[in-house]
């Protein structure tokens, strides 16, 4: 599930190189993804109004079923993790 939403975050980006995924579980089967991109892509990322970023949400959310584990999804730039 992670390679999926790495491969759709980097497909939005101007530079998919500085894209970091990084993974935390949580109890009850929750695993948390962040997402870090370059500042100028973070737009990308979010989209009007948040559609782009909901819509990764939902892929996750319908994927949930497929492992048993459910995940979730924060973005941030790179400032946030330091």
């Amino acid at each position: 599930m992670i390679n999926v939403i790495e491969h759709i975050i980097k497909s939005l980006v101007e530079h998919p190189d500085k894209v970091v995924l990084q993974t935390e579980d949580g109890e009850n089967d929750t695993v948390t993804v962040t997402v870090q991109v370059a500042d100028s892509d973070m737009g990308r990322v979010i989209g009007k109004q948040g559609a782009t970023v909901q819509a990764i949400r939902t892929i996750l959310k319908n994927a949930n079923s497929a492992d048993g584990k459910r995940y979730f999804l924060q973005v941030g730039d790179r400032r946030e993790f330091r």
